[in-house]
């Protein structure tokens, strides 16, 4: 009898051994795709999770606690949390947590996304980051550096953003070193160079990318953030060049001090691996001795102050030129800006696969010079989460965009949104297969 019991025994655990091998090599196929498991929501759902932001502050301000947001949602009490590292969000990982049981669990990847905002700046940069949540897959950071009395009104908006489980959000202060605070403030526009100190500012974070307040996502940031996997063993940061077309390039024409590659580099959308840049020695040509990002900054501004006109992104082209294999290029479509359309197309990759990140420069976003790049903000501006696509950004902005065509930018306008069209597509289709 007690053999038989045995046997019994044994096959059970045979049998509950091999249930979790399944499991196993279930969640591992799931894994190789793009994004992690996504579950539906409910209406009352949504309405609760928008009760549950209100008042949550900003992560580091506010402490938005994660086990009050499944109270709000009906939810059990129970924090699945306690399997994953403090600084997961999404509520995906409520459902994996759930069905893994004691399968090993591997986290999505999160995004970290930064941004300086200075004076007028607020809504450009609540509609980038709109932009940025609208197609993206996997969960968002955003590092929002902004002066005190912007801190408010962020935090009064993001706060009653749905979807909570996409994104998080740390504000921070403007910050200098304080011997020479005044003259990074006021070196290009306000606060605009506060984006050299963030590898040493933002020390707990390995990889970010800085986009400025007139940046467009009209793809998922995961496509941009995939660079990262790109990087050879010596590159540290990826930015665009400022120029296709060195006839009307500014640097090879005017600038008078080094500049990297042909036409220079543009630093309005900058991915970079921090952990890099903080332990790299950089060559320079102030001194035999290589030095540290933090040890390089003053130096390079008390040489080239005098000859610079566009502030730190003058400084980076200046640390490229003397470290060239340091940087990694990416194609225009990634920083597509008006000089890439206004003189005529020059963007080879853009009209091939579409705009994938708009940069609208020159303030083009709010006058009439170029009516394609501000029907573009527009339409994102009033755009609402929760609304149809297509029907209330992709319909009404290929009609204004059909009224641009006598400038040169508009003449092309099947480039701006063929990138956005796509992304759409998929967007649903990712929604339709409920991943």
């Amino acid at each position: 009898m007690r053999r038989r019991v045995r046997l019994v025994l044994l096959c059970f655990v045979c049998g509950f051994c091999s249930l979790l091998y399944a499991f196993s090599q279930l969640s591992d196929s799931l894994e190789e795709r793009e994004s992690g498991i996504k579950t539906p929501r409910s209406t009352a759902a949504l309405r609760s999770g928008r009760r549950a932001r209100k008042g949550a502050g900003s992560v580091g301000l506010g402490e938005r606690r994660q086990s009050s947001r499944f109270k709000d949602l009906s939810m059990s009490n129970w924090n699945p949390y306690w399997m994953l590292p403090s600084d997961v969000c999404g509520m995906n990982y409520f459902w994996e947590t759930a069905f893994r049981y004691s399968i090993s669990i591997k986290p999505t990847e999160k995004m970290h996304l930064a941004v300086v905002a200075c004076g007028e700046r607020l809504e450009e940069t609540v509609t980038m980051l709109k932009s940025a949540i609208i197609f993206s897959i996997k969960c968002l950071h955003f590092h929002i550096f902004a002066e005190d009395q912007l801190h408010k009104s962020f935090k009064d908006i993001l706060d009653y953003w749905p979807f909570p489980e996409k994104f998080k959000y740390t504000l921070y202060p403007i910050t200098f070193p304080s011997e020479n605070a005044l003259e990074w403030k006021k070196l290009f526009k306000p606060c605009a160079s506060q984006r050299l100190f963030l590898p040493l500012i933002l020390k707990d974070v390995d990889s970010l990318l800085y986009v400025d307040t007139d940046i467009l996502f009209l793809r998922p940031v995961d496509d941009i953030w995939a660079f990262l996997r790109k990087f050879n063993s010596t590159q540290i940061a990826a930015m665009a060049p400022e120029h296709e077309e060195p006839r009307i390039g500014w640097y090879n024409r005017f600038a008078r001090h080094p500049y990297y590659g042909k036409t220079g580099i543009n630093s309005g959308v900058m991915l970079m691996n921090m952990t890099r840049m903080r332990r790299k020695y950089f060559k320079n040509d102030m001194t035999t001795a290589q030095l540290r990002w933090g040890e390089l900054l003053m130096p390079l501004l008390k040489k080239y102050k005098l000859n610079i006109t566009w502030g730190d992104q003058d400084l980076l082209n200046i640390m490229f030129f003397y470290n060239p294999d340091s940087l990694f290029i990416f194609p225009c479509q990634w920083n597509y800006r008006p000089d890439h359309c206004i003189y005529g197309s020059n963007c080879q990759e853009a009209e091939e696969e579409g705009i994938s990140i708009l940069h609208g420069n020159r303030g083009v976003y709010h006058d009439d010079k170029q009516p394609v790049f501000r029907a573009i903000y527009e339409v994102l501006q009033n755009h609402s989460f929760g609304d149809d696509l297509v029907h209330s950004l992709l319909h009404p902005l290929e009609q204004k965009l059909q009224k641009t065509a006598h400038t040169y930018c508009g003449r092309i306008h099947q480039v701006f949104i063929k990138r956005l069209t796509k992304s759409i597509k998929n967007h649903y289709g990712t929604r339709s297969k409920g991943i």
